[in-house]
């Protein structure tokens, strides 16, 4: 098996096996740890949304931005290769990414004023979120094997290109057309939202087979974590693709 969340690879939950008469990870555990940490996030997005607002601009937070966007990518490294931090490393990391959320979703909201554009995407999330969890739990979409590796190879692909992108930003080379608001820039913006969405279905997958296979209790923060992680790429994806569509109404 394997799944294109870095967090939740194909060796997750096999390495971890909880001692005999301990307590072990329950799906129902992970779903309280994950309102935990959208709670957090929730809470530190408040206060960068506030001061952007009220700054009318992203300079005056930009020490938090930062904050959130490092701190965040290191305290995710660290929970994937030391997972039984993930008490300690999850909440902190869902503390760093609502910093970088806030102030990012305020930018989009100064934007484009009266457009409802951040309402909009946490709804489309949320949404998915318990579309797909739905789904899922009534088997209307099967993880197969050849599922796992579709969506693992858009993923990859997809990460590939935002990582030239992001290279020949430093040279001054754009790549053309997925990053406007034209047809194409817009069906890309979509098949990314799709390919994030369905990741969350390979979320569920493995946090449901960690519980059957007895994993140790902290894994119930290590699975909200790698939620966590999809749940923030899909917002972010919803937000650009409204974004998008909203520049061609202007």
């Amino acid at each position: 098996m394997r799944t294109a969340n870095p967090a939740l690879n194909d060796k997750t939950f096999s390495n971890f096996i909880a001692a005999a008469g301990a307590r072990t990870m329950s799906v129902q555990g992970t779903a309280v740890k994950t309102a935990i940490l959208l709670a957090i996030a929730a809470t530190t997005a408040v206060f960068t949304w506030q001061k952007t607002q009220a700054s009318q601009n992203l300079q005056a937070v930009v020490p938090w931005v930062l904050l959130g966007a490092i701190g965040g990518f290191v305290v995710a490294l660290i929970t994937i290769f030391k997972r039984e931090l993930a008490p300690i490393t999850a909440p902190i990391y869902a503390a760093c990414e609502g910093l970088f959320l806030g102030a990012i979703s305020a930018v989009y909201d100064l934007r484009w004023p009266g457009t409802g554009i951040v309402l909009q995407a946490v709804v489309l999330t949320f949404g998915t979120l318990f579309g797909l969890l739905v789904a899922y739990m009534f088997r209307l979409i099967k993880v197969t094997e050849n599922f796992r590796l579709g969506v693992f190879a858009a993923t990859s692909g997809i990460c590939l290109l935002y990582l030239t992108s992001f290279i020949l930003g430093f040279f001054g080379v754009r790549i053309p057309y997925i990053h406007g608001s034209g047809l194409i820039g817009i069906g890309f913006s979509v098949f990314v939202v799709i390919i994030a969405a369905l990741n969350l279905v390979l979320d569920f997958d493995f946090i449901e087979r960690g519980a059957e296979h007895g994993a140790p209790k902290f894994m119930e923060w290590y699975g909200a974590f790698g939620l966590l992680v999809t749940l923030v790429w899909l917002y972010l994806e919803i937000l650009r693709l409204l974004a998008k569509l909203n520049s061609r109404r202007s």
